[in-house]
């Protein structure tokens, strides 16, 4: 598979990149994109909910009124949970909510996610470039030459540039990273994958180990 090379202008260089049919070419699986962006989106959860169970809850621990002859339902202490101000039931807990899954699977959920996106032609290779300063105009006026200005896009970079990085943080619904950042959640939420050159072959080599 091949694909053209543009400047940050938009225009066709002339110059053409030969991608790796193992990544690009592949019937996408959806179910190992579905198991890593699960995974992906459950290591974001902070999981440090917590309510008090009856134990934890700092009242009298006498008994509020006689076992019997009172015509009600016996009642042994105020931190029972059906009276307000007692513990809760079966409360939420501090916890982890990652799970695990094997490397392949991770591979060919990224592999599959790059396939997906080469089939809905929603891939642009771009010449490396830099900004000289961090300045969030620059990075608008490549997003403006591509027609891409309220379109989630997303920047591959071979390794950070801050340049790049700073120039981009501001404009909503425009992410950058690297190839080695790179995650399968942000290669399904973006609408356009722009790559650059250079990070091609990096990708390549990893995902084809």
């Amino acid at each position: 598979m091949e694909l053209s090379v543009l400047n940050i202008k938009g225009e066709d260089t002339g110059k053409k990149v030969s991608v790796s049919e193992e990544i690009f070419g592949i019937e996408p699986n959806t179910h190992a994109i579905y198991l890593d962006v699960k995974l992906y989106l459950a290591n974001q959860r902070q999981g440090t909910h917590k309510s008090k169970e009856r134990a934890e809850i700092n009242h009298s621990t006498r008994k509020i009124k006689k076992q019997k002859g009172t015509g009600g339902a016996r009642a042994g202490s105020i931190k029972s949970p059906v009276f307000v101000g007692g513990g809760r039931i079966f409360g939420p807990r501090p916890r982890d909510y990652g799970f695990k899954i094997n490397k392949k699977v991770k591979v060919l959920a990224r592999k599959s996610a790059f396939s997906a996106k080469a089939q809905s032609d929603s891939i642009s290779v771009l010449e490396a470039f830099s900004f000289d300063a961090p300045k969030t105009k620059s990075y608008l006026n490549v997003l403006n030459s591509l027609a891409l200005v309220n379109t989630k896009t997303l920047l591959i970079l071979p390794s950070v540039d801050s340049n790049v990085y700073l120039s981009s943080r501001n404009i909503p619904k425009a992410k950058v990273t690297t190839v080695d950042a790179v995650n399968t959640y942000d290669l399904m939420y973006a609408d356009r994958l722009l790559i650059s050159e250079s990070a091609l072959s990096i990708l390549e080599t990893q995902l084809n180990k």
